[in-house]
């Protein structure tokens, strides 16, 4: 006789949340019942191992996912442990009651909670998320018991009553809602299943009612009992006609007669149920882990080198993180780390577990510990989640500093594609930071990679406690050139993060200043002049101070008149250091064009050569015809050499190339 009832719910009005709200993700409903199969089985393997229950050799463990178009329906089928008509009664009509939390209160002194998925309480009813009608079909494993038959609309009401299932297990189908129909589509739920379910520990088949069977032929010694023979194909035994040693013609067998079989092509599990993660490190190959991060991140460029986590106490904890090469800039790069749970996915790039900079990074963590909730609201204030991020932080670090100390040439040849991630690590967080620390190298003008220490040490005698840096290298090339011809050093500080970067270094290192390559010109490029000679040329720097101010219309333009020690240089532009970062800084925050002036930091000088012929022209000439062309061709000239030229400046600077070229032709 058939059961009809309301169903108990812990929480006032909580089944019409539970049906639009539970999960942002719609499709998570896959998850949450293959995870339940997951569940059911993993309790009875532990009933097996406790000698509680005995599986029948023939027995595969396994999931069954069954999708109909036609029917518009999904089915999922485990044979694990099964429930009663009272458990059906407690763990389904009582929402929110976790049927695992029961099982290892009752068993705790026997089975471990390892692979115990048991933290998606309210799963089942994600079903209603997508589904009209639910239905349950159900057995115990418990000898004697009775099948039971459930099913409900979506409402608060159900109805239960004797089943006719003959196998223990679970079996639930959902008749999905106009808007859902999607999830019955074979491919979809392929689709969906490799996203959430490619790592479950038992093996998840995928096929559907709807599609026409599959075949495949196989050799006799390849049949198993469990094919099912559609045809039996006979091959003839293949012949040719030869000339034997007697000039005789005779037919001579190639290949015997051969007996093949037409089977329904076996099924494949869509998931791999041992990852990689799970084995040993000293188990896995440099192609085992190439192969993963192939096969999980779609990504055929090879990963630079990677982490293998793997911790027992005082947390469970387990995974591969993979630097990929990170060679754009830092704000453009986005990493993708997937969190599980037994192998279960909950989500990618969970910031409560996984410290930010290490979003950068690509790789997989398991962690059976995690306190899970409906929502993320338990991660953000658990102290437990905490030491899960700095624990991975630590290894992280304990990796790259490592690598320092024992392995320089491969830290060395990675640098330049990690070094925006290990940057942002330290402006992230200071424990990775610490640790980094005597870590961090630049790479100088020889090529050579330096520390911190090691660039002071070679620039001590020609300019103390600075660090002079690069950041653009196009851009700056005259004034690379320069250095290297002085015997000065720089480094290459060519990312976006490195403008904060600097700053961070600067804290971290008193009494050291770095500068920018052209943000000014050191006393190794000016020859020595006495207050003699400073006071004679006081006249004619105020001429050209006044002079370039006016033609070029910058009446605020500062303007710098050198004794180089190099008379072919005429011209140079610097921008002094607090100018440039702001002006980065600007940049970053999209606020192009704007003053750096309103903020205190003072905007560029125009380095006018005295010993320069055309400089010495200019000043003897101030009068001249092509006086104020040749002015403005020595500022373009200079910010040539220090950036570029707006389009304008451009089309100008040309033209009056060409006619200063003729000029000259025809004098």
């Amino acid at each position: 006789m058939a059961k009809t009832g309301s169903l108990t719910i812990n929480s006032e009005n909580i089944f019409p949340i539970i049906k639009k709200w539970l999960y942002s993700d719609h499709d998570i409903f896959y998850r949450e019942l293959v995870s339940n199969g997951c569940d059911a089985i993993t309790k009875l393997k532990k009933l097996d191992i406790m000698g509680e229950w005995q599986k029948p050799d023939d027995l595969e463990f396994k999931i069954e996912v069954i999708t109909d178009s036609n029917e518009k329906s999904i089915t999922f089928k485990d044979n694990g442990l099964g429930m009663t008509a009272e458990e059906v009664e407690e763990y389904i009509n009582q929402i929110a009651f976790s049927g695992a939390q029961d099982f290892l209160e009752r068993y705790k002194d026997k089975a471990n909670e390892d692979q115990i998925i048991g933290h998606f309480g309210l799963g089942f009813y994600s079903a209603f998320m997508v589904a009209d009608r639910v239905t349950i079909d159900t057995l115990s494993y418990k000898e004697g018991a009775a099948p039971v038959h459930w099913e409900s609309d979506g409402g608060t009401e159900y109805q239960m009553e004797d089943g006719d299932k003959t196998e223990f297990g679970t079996s639930i189908k959902l008749y999905l809602n106009e808007e859902s129909l999607e999830f019955c589509n074979e491919y979809r739920a392929k689709e969906v299943l490799d996203k959430y379910c490619s790592f479950m520990p038992v093996a998840i088949y995928l096929s559907s009612s709807s599609s026409e069977p599959q075949y495949e032929t196989i050799e006799k010694d390849e049949l198993t009992d469990k094919d099912t023979v559609v045809e039996t194909i006979v091959e003839e035994a293949k012949t040719e006609e030869k000339e034997n040693e007697n000039g005789e013609k005779e037919v001579v067998e190639i290949s015997p007669a051969k007996e093949k079989y037409k089977i329904k092509k076996r099924p494949v599990p869509v998931n791999d149920t041992n990852p990689l993660w799970n084995k040993h490190p000293n188990e896995c190959t440099e192609e085992d882990y190439k192969a993963f991060y192939r096969k999980v991140f779609n990504d055929y460029k090879e990963p630079l080198f990677w982490i293998h986590l793997n911790m027992d106490y005082p947390f469970n904890l387990k995974g591969i993180l993979y630097f990929p090469k990170l060679n754009m800039n830092y704000d453009s790069l986005e990493g993708t780390i997937k969190l599980y749970n037994s192998q279960v996915f909950i989500a990618d790039n969970i910031k409560e577990v996984i410290p930010e900079f290490l979003m950068l990074l690509k790789g997989v963590i398991d962690c059976p510990d995690l306190p899970l909730n409906v929502s993320r609201s338990a991660l953000q204030n658990d102290g437990f989640v905490k030491k899960i991020s700095d624990y991975i932080t630590k290894k992280v670090a304990d990796k790259l500093t490592g690598m320092f100390k024992t392995d320089r040439e491969n830290y060395e040849k990675y640098w330049d594609d990690i070094n925006p991630f290990i940057k942002f690590g330290c402006l992230k967080d200071e424990k990775f930071a610490e640790k980094i620390n005597d870590s961090l190298i630049f790479k100088n003008l020889e090529g050579k990679y330096l520390t911190i220490s090691d660039c002071l040490e070679v620039n001590k005698e020609k300019h103390e406690n600075k660090i002079f840096y690069i950041t653009d290298e196009k851009e700056q090339s005259q004034y690379i050139n320069m250095f290297k011809e002085a015997g000065l050093d720089a480094v290459y500080l060519t990312h976006n993060i490195d403008n904060p970067f600097v700053g961070y270094l600067e804290q971290k290192n008193e009494n050291v200043k770095f500068l920018c390559i052209n943000s000014d010109l050191s006393d190794t490029f000016k020859e020595e002049v006495s207050q003699e000679d400073q006071d004679a040329m006081k006249g004619d720097v105020e001429a050209l101070t006044e002079l370039f101010r006016k033609v070029l219309g910058k009446e605020h333009l500062e303007v710098k008149v050198e004794k180089l020690k190099n008379e072919s240089l005429s011209s140079m532009i610097t921008v002094s250091e607090e100018s440039r970062r702001m002006q980065e800084m600007m940049k970053m925050y999209t606020m192009p064009g704007m003053d750096p002036s309103m903020f205190g930091a003072g905007g560029e000088t125009l380095v006018l050569n005295y010993n320069n012929k055309l400089v010495q022209y200019v000043l003897a000439n101030r009068e001249g015809t092509h006086t104020n062309s040749i002015c403005e061709q020595l500022y373009d000239l200079a910010a040539l050499s220090h950036g570029s030229l707006t389009p304008e400046r451009m089309t100008k600077f040309i033209a009056r190339s060409n006619e200063l070229m003729l000029v000259m032709a025809e004098a």
